[in-house]
């Protein structure tokens, strides 16, 4: 029990006096993550829309595959950009490997399923009638698009915050497509299993510390914004 005590203590001393190391980790996260979510949310929002919105053949089915990816495993989606983007793979000219936009690929791929099922979701759940009246006025097509994704502003949010925590905390895509190498792709998660394997429980600590205030935070929102 001592040990987990010092560790505490120890990973207030880190965090309070600015160690580099732990902080390249955080600054890693944040700017993968942010990235991964900008790419997601502008290819998923629009799908989300049509998914929720238009009427089609197949859309159950559809919508069945989008729902199925939502459980889908990290390392798995970790070995397929691998794939893709290491040496031999078809995008391997790229030198993405070991990279963070090469993480950020990986982790689009993770949050795209959240941002369109919980999006289609929140579209399905609009007033029936805001179709029907933005076509009496005139509206075209993208302006649709642009005042229903507005009307259910809250719902979508919501689905943001959800696929950033998911993101966030994901362990198998950066170890697998970044290497967790220190200074340049090691990002929280990683840091804390390589920290913890080698006994060093303090910044391991610190690493998970910071990891569960981010974690409330987006929970706190989301949970806000269900109130709403």
């Amino acid at each position: 029990m001592d040990f987990i005590v010092q560790g505490l203590v120890k990973a207030f001393e880190l965090l309070f006096n600015g160690d580099s190391e732990t902080y390249s980790a955080i600054s890693t996260t944040l700017r993968v993550s942010s990235g991964s979510m900008a790419a997601s949310l502008v290819l998923g929002l629009p799908a989300g829309f049509a998914l929720g919105h238009f009427h089609f053949p197949g859309k159950r089915y559809v919508r069945l595959i989008v729902d199925t990816l939502l459980a889908l495993p990290t390392v798995f989606i970790g070995l397929l950009v691998y794939a893709l983007i290491c040496r031999k793979g078809p995008a391997g000219h790229m030198g993405l490997l070991f990279s963070i936009p090469g993480i950020g690929i990986g982790q689009s791929i993770l949050a795209l399923p959240i941002i369109i099922a919980l999006s289609a979701t929140a579209v399905e759940s609009a007033d029936r009638n805001l179709r029907v009246t933005l076509l009496s006025l005139g509206a075209g097509r993208h302006q649709i698009l642009l005042t229903s994704l507005w009307e259910v502003r809250h719902g979508i949010l919501a689905a943001a915050l959800t696929a950033y925590g998911r993101v966030m905390t994901e362990v198998g895509i950066s170890m697998m497509v970044g290497g967790n190498i220190k200074w340049q792709t090691r990002t929280i998660t990683t840091a804390i299993a390589l920290e913890t394997g080698k006994g060093m429980f303090a910044t391991g600590i610190a690493l998970g510390l910071i990891l569960l205030l981010i974690a409330f935070f987006v929970n706190g929102m989301v949970f806000f914004l269900r109130q709403k």
